[in-house]
Protein backbone atom coordinates (compact mmCIF):
# COMPACT_ATOMS: atom_id res chain seq x y z
CA UNK A 1 0.00 0.00 0.00
CA UNK A 2 1.79 3.66 -0.92
CA UNK A 3 2.30 5.94 2.09
CA UNK A 4 -0.89 8.71 2.35
CA UNK A 5 -0.49 12.36 0.69
CA UNK A 6 0.08 14.22 3.69
CA UNK A 7 -0.88 18.06 2.34
CA UNK A 8 1.38 20.27 4.48
CA UNK A 9 1.75 23.29 2.32
CA UNK A 10 -1.55 22.92 1.02
CA UNK A 11 -4.38 25.87 0.98
CA UNK A 12 -7.61 23.62 2.18
CA UNK A 13 -10.78 25.30 0.74
CA UNK A 14 -14.05 24.16 2.05
CA UNK A 15 -16.44 22.93 -0.72
CA UNK A 16 -19.84 24.33 -1.15
CA UNK A 17 -22.19 22.78 0.69
CA UNK A 18 -20.08 21.91 3.42
CA UNK A 19 -22.06 20.53 6.21
CA UNK A 20 -19.73 22.94 8.79
CA UNK A 21 -20.94 26.64 8.25
CA UNK A 22 -17.85 27.70 10.87
CA UNK A 23 -15.97 26.84 7.60
CA UNK A 24 -18.03 28.24 4.67
CA UNK A 25 -16.14 29.55 2.03
CA UNK A 26 -12.73 28.74 4.27
CA UNK A 27 -9.05 28.92 3.35
CA UNK A 28 -6.43 27.61 5.49
CA UNK A 29 -3.32 27.43 5.42
CA UNK A 30 -2.13 23.63 6.10
CA UNK A 31 1.59 23.67 8.21
CA UNK A 32 1.86 20.69 9.67
CA UNK A 33 -0.08 17.11 8.17
CA UNK A 34 1.49 14.13 9.00
CA UNK A 35 0.82 10.43 10.61
CA UNK A 36 -0.12 12.20 13.79
CA UNK A 37 -2.51 14.50 12.54
CA UNK A 38 -2.72 18.20 10.90
CA UNK A 39 -3.11 21.88 12.24
CA UNK A 40 -3.75 24.43 9.96
CA UNK A 41 -4.55 28.32 10.08
CA UNK A 42 -7.47 30.26 8.49
CA UNK A 43 -6.86 32.77 6.20
CA UNK A 44 -10.01 33.58 4.95
CA UNK A 45 -12.00 35.69 7.47
CA UNK A 46 -11.33 38.16 9.57
CA UNK A 47 -11.94 38.29 13.33
CA UNK A 48 -14.18 41.37 14.16
CA UNK A 49 -13.41 43.69 17.01
CA UNK A 50 -9.79 43.21 17.30
CA UNK A 51 -6.94 45.00 15.12
CA UNK A 52 -3.32 44.28 15.34
CA UNK A 53 -2.41 47.30 17.20
CA UNK A 54 -4.91 46.32 19.57
CA UNK A 55 -3.98 42.95 20.04
CA UNK A 56 -0.39 44.10 20.59
CA UNK A 57 -1.71 46.55 23.38
CA UNK A 58 -3.19 43.93 25.32
CA UNK A 59 -0.23 41.88 25.31
CA UNK A 60 1.84 44.75 26.75
CA UNK A 61 3.66 45.57 23.76
CA UNK A 62 4.15 48.84 22.57
CA UNK A 63 2.98 48.74 18.62
CA UNK A 64 5.19 50.61 17.49
CA UNK A 65 5.99 50.67 13.51
CA UNK A 66 3.01 48.00 13.83
CA UNK A 67 0.30 49.21 11.11
CA UNK A 68 -3.70 48.60 12.39
CA UNK A 69 -4.05 45.06 10.10
CA UNK A 70 -7.00 42.35 10.59
CA UNK A 71 -6.45 39.55 12.78
CA UNK A 72 -8.11 36.65 11.18
CA UNK A 73 -9.86 33.64 12.08
CA UNK A 74 -7.17 30.92 12.68
CA UNK A 75 -10.03 28.39 13.62
CA UNK A 76 -12.09 26.99 16.12
CA UNK A 77 -9.31 25.45 18.14
CA UNK A 78 -7.69 27.35 21.16
CA UNK A 79 -9.51 30.66 19.77
CA UNK A 80 -7.25 32.71 21.90
CA UNK A 81 -3.91 31.53 20.57
CA UNK A 82 -2.18 33.58 18.33
CA UNK A 83 0.13 32.90 15.05
CA UNK A 84 1.56 34.56 12.40
CA UNK A 85 1.47 33.02 9.26
CA UNK A 86 5.10 34.92 6.89
CA UNK A 87 7.32 35.09 4.57
CA UNK A 88 10.73 32.92 5.49
CA UNK A 89 13.13 36.02 5.72
CA UNK A 90 12.50 35.98 9.09
CA UNK A 91 12.69 33.23 11.91
CA UNK A 92 12.44 33.01 15.54
CA UNK A 93 13.39 30.06 18.13
CA UNK A 94 9.81 28.36 17.21
CA UNK A 95 9.08 29.29 13.39
CA UNK A 96 8.30 26.47 11.86
CA UNK A 97 9.23 26.28 7.85
CA UNK A 98 6.28 24.93 5.93
CA UNK A 99 7.47 23.27 2.48
CA UNK A 100 5.77 21.91 -0.43
CA UNK A 101 6.80 20.38 -3.90
CA UNK A 102 8.54 23.78 -4.75
CA UNK A 103 10.27 24.29 -1.83
CA UNK A 104 9.67 26.60 1.50
CA UNK A 105 6.57 28.57 0.70
CA UNK A 106 6.26 30.04 4.42
CA UNK A 107 6.65 30.04 7.90
CA UNK A 108 4.63 29.96 10.75
CA UNK A 109 5.55 31.17 14.60
CA UNK A 110 3.29 30.77 16.99
CA UNK A 111 5.60 32.89 19.82
CA UNK A 112 5.16 36.09 21.02
CA UNK A 113 8.89 37.37 19.72
CA UNK A 114 7.27 37.78 16.01
CA UNK A 115 4.82 40.01 17.39
CA UNK A 116 7.70 41.86 19.27
CA UNK A 117 9.45 41.94 15.64
CA UNK A 118 6.48 43.51 13.99
CA UNK A 119 6.19 46.35 15.97
CA UNK A 120 10.18 47.12 15.74
CA UNK A 121 9.87 47.39 12.26
CA UNK A 122 12.39 44.52 11.64
CA UNK A 123 9.55 41.70 11.51
CA UNK A 124 9.26 39.69 8.26
CA UNK A 125 8.63 41.87 4.80
CA UNK A 126 5.48 39.40 4.63
CA UNK A 127 3.04 38.02 7.45
CA UNK A 128 -0.59 37.90 8.91
CA UNK A 129 -1.71 37.44 11.92
CA UNK A 130 -4.54 34.89 13.24
CA UNK A 131 -6.32 33.65 16.57
CA UNK A 132 -6.79 30.01 16.84
CA UNK A 133 -6.42 27.15 14.72
CA UNK A 134 -7.87 24.38 12.49
CA UNK A 135 -6.70 20.80 13.82
CA UNK A 136 -7.46 17.10 12.69
CA UNK A 137 -6.04 14.10 15.06
CA UNK A 138 -4.57 11.08 13.24
CA UNK A 139 -6.16 10.37 9.84
CA UNK A 140 -9.03 12.28 10.15
CA UNK A 141 -8.32 14.79 7.48
CA UNK A 142 -7.66 11.93 5.08
CA UNK A 143 -10.79 10.26 5.99
CA UNK A 144 -12.53 14.07 5.51
CA UNK A 145 -10.67 14.29 2.19
CA UNK A 146 -12.48 11.29 0.65
CA UNK A 147 -15.87 12.92 1.63
CA UNK A 148 -17.60 16.16 0.23
CA UNK A 149 -15.89 18.84 2.44
CA UNK A 150 -12.87 19.86 1.00
CA UNK A 151 -10.27 20.58 -2.03
CA UNK A 152 -6.23 21.05 -1.79
CA UNK A 153 -5.04 23.47 -3.51
CA UNK A 154 -1.32 24.35 -4.23
CA UNK A 155 0.30 26.40 -1.31
CA UNK A 156 0.58 29.62 -3.09
CA UNK A 157 1.99 32.66 -0.95
CA UNK A 158 0.67 35.66 -3.01
CA UNK A 159 -2.53 33.79 -2.15
CA UNK A 160 -1.87 34.43 1.52
CA UNK A 161 0.12 37.55 1.48
CA UNK A 162 -1.22 39.40 -1.86
CA UNK A 163 -4.24 38.74 -2.39
CA UNK A 164 -7.20 40.54 0.07
CA UNK A 165 -8.84 38.42 2.49
CA UNK A 166 -12.23 38.21 1.45
CA UNK A 167 -11.31 37.35 -2.45
CA UNK A 168 -8.83 34.52 -1.27
CA UNK A 169 -11.04 31.45 -1.34
CA UNK A 170 -12.24 32.32 -5.03
CA UNK A 171 -8.52 33.08 -6.30
CA UNK A 172 -7.16 29.74 -4.54
CA UNK A 173 -10.31 27.58 -6.86
CA UNK A 174 -9.19 29.93 -9.65
CA UNK A 175 -5.59 29.40 -9.70
CA UNK A 176 -6.56 25.40 -9.71
CA UNK A 177 -8.18 26.28 -12.69
CA UNK A 178 -11.85 25.72 -11.32
CA UNK A 179 -14.04 28.40 -11.44
CA UNK A 180 -15.80 28.01 -8.03
CA UNK A 181 -19.35 29.24 -8.96
CA UNK A 182 -19.50 26.19 -10.87
CA UNK A 183 -19.29 24.03 -8.22
CA UNK A 184 -22.14 22.18 -6.47
CA UNK A 185 -22.83 22.23 -2.64
CA UNK A 186 -23.13 17.88 -2.84
CA UNK A 187 -21.73 14.91 -4.40
CA UNK A 188 -23.69 12.38 -6.27
CA UNK A 189 -22.82 8.59 -6.50
CA UNK A 190 -22.53 7.35 -10.50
Amino acid sequence: MADPPFLSGKLLLAMPGMADPRFERSVTALCIHDENGAVGVGISHKRAGIRLRGLLKQLELDPGEAPDAAIHHGGPVEPGRGFVLHSDDWGGEDTLQVVGPTGRLWAMTGTIDVLRAIAEGRGPKRWLVALGYAGWGAGQLEDEMTRHGWFAAAGRPDILFETPTDERWAAAFKSEGIDPRLLASETGAA
